[in-house]
């Protein structure tokens, strides 16, 4: 599904795909996001590459606004409601500024807990 936006000087069409990385990369960018969540595998939440920023995000996009799904995986110790009102922030304000497309609902799923990669490093160290 694509945004159809009208103008003057002709069309613009902006991809659902467009809009979901958008969203995965201003995600990404929130301190206590240990990444993307790619579902549940087995029980697990699978954690996704840095480069996979679409693929944690399910868009839905209506006339001029959209629904954002956002699935992730948080770093332990975190206050996962500050993390999730902070992508829930920083998502809104990344696509409304870069597509025009107002963000009418950004849902975040907190998939999963990640111990952070310093401190498993300094168990094994003990």
């Amino acid at each position: 599904m694509e945004n159809k936006i009208s103008g003057e000087s002709g069309n613009l069409r902006i991809s659902e795909e467009v809009v979901a990385v958008i969203a995965g990369i201003a995600t990404t960018n929130v301190e206590g996001v240990a990444g993307m969540s790619g579902g549940i595998a087995g029980g697990i939440a699978q954690l996704l590459g840095k480069n996979s920023f679409a693929k944690g995000v399910k868009v839905s996009v209506h006339e001029k606004e959209a629904v954002i799904d956002i699935f992730v995986i948080v770093n332990f110790g975190v206050r996962i409601p500050e993390v999730a009102f902070k992508i829930q922030e920083n998502v809104k304000k990344s696509v409304e500024n870069m597509t025009g497309l107002q963000v009418k609902e950004a849902n975040v799923h907190v998939q999963g807990v990640i111990a952070e990669k310093e401190s498993l490093e300094e168990d094994t160290e003990e």
